[in-house]
């Protein structure tokens, strides 16, 4: 029988501003190791840590801009648009522009404050 997951656990963020992490699948809420699944929301200019993570990362713009530094450049990422950070990869993620940005963030295996390997 499929499980329904009745509503996400909001999460503490890194960055700035406040940014509201909603996991809907992931250690937390679901106790799930193997993926983590949350919608986040962002404000206009919110800038959180760098990170060089374990796991994949694939992104989801809904609404708004999010940059995505690395260490070749920044790619804006728009509503409609995704962008993929692999593991071992440095990144940082920002909303500076307008309104923010809403997004939902997918990793694999299961975001961890282990294996996410913030800046100092």
């Amino acid at each position: 029988m499929p499980t329904l997951i009745a509503q996400p656990t909001v999460i503490a963020a890194a960055g700035n501003k406040p940014k509201r992490i909603e996991e809907y699948a992931g250690r937390v809420n679901s106790g799930h190791q193997s993926v983590s699944v949350a919608r986040m929301v962002s404000p206009a200019g919110w800038v959180e840590p760098g990170q060089r993570p374990e796991f994949e990362e694939v992104t989801v713009v809904l609404r708004g801009v999010l940059h995505v530094e690395h260490e070749h450049g920044t790619l804006q990422v728009r509503a409609g648009q995704a962008v993929v950070a692999h593991p071992g990869e440095w990144v940082r993620y920002s909303s500076p522009e307008g309104d923010g940005a809403e997004y939902i963030a997918v990793c694999l295996p299961a975001f961890s404050m282990e294996t996410v390997h913030r800046d100092e």
